[in-house]
């Protein structure tokens, strides 16, 4: 089944210019990967379903209007959500060099207004406020939390693309207006009320 019909299959409405550019990223992170060695990913199949990884939650969240993605590798979810919402201006902080530059590459490429690509630590980023701060697979949720307070302001979002790992994590989180969101073997840790955290 195809990229489109596997993301309209779960309800997703996306213009075909958006379908286009996600084929499109696929597509180059493939070359990339070859040389780079940019994502565990390497097949199309194995792409698309990071893809689909990274947008199901459009099924759940409200609009937003900025978004940080901490450590979004080779696009995964930071890349994808913006392919995605081309109304949400979107900052993509990835220290490594080399996924920094094909993130850059993709944003030229594909004419993405809304990206900005910064190759440094969250920790070096101009302070902002963000209305939805996201993450995949970078460390564990209270370090995420910590390292996104100073994005945060009232109503801002999170939302952690987490594993099994993530029921130890959440603890004491109640406060922050936090519902965990189960799809196969990805658990969506969404904070609702991040200024409460």
């Amino acid at each position: 089944m195809s990229l489109k019909r596997t993301i309209e299959n779960v309800g997703i409405d996306l213009s075909e210019t958006i379908h286009k550019n996600l084929d499109a990223f696929a597509k180059h992170l493939m070359k990339w990967n070859r040389i780079h060695n940019l994502t565990g990913a390497k097949t199309r199949t194995a792409i698309d379903t990071q893809i689909l990884d990274s947008i199901w939650p459009l099924t759940f969240l409200p609009e937003r209007d900025s978004l940080l993605d901490i450590g979004t590798g080779a696009g995964f979810p930071g890349m994808v959500l913006a392919i995605a919402l081309p109304e949400t201006e979107c900052t993509l902080c990835e220290p490594l060099r080399k996924r920094a530059a094909f993130l850059r590459f993709i944003a030229r490429e594909l004419g993405l207004k809304n990206v900005t690509v910064e190759a440094k630590r969250v920790e070096a980023l101009e302070v902002r406020p963000y209305t939805l701060i996201t993450s995949r697979a970078v460390t564990e949720t209270p370090t995420l939390i910590d390292w996104s307070r100073p994005f945060v302001s009232e109503g801002t979002q999170m939302l952690f693309y987490k594993g099994e790992q993530v029921f130890e994590e959440i603890e004491g989180l109640d406060a922050c207006g936090v519902e965990l969101i189960s799809r196969d073997k990805r658990n969506y840790l969404w904070i609702k009320e991040a200024s409460k955290c």
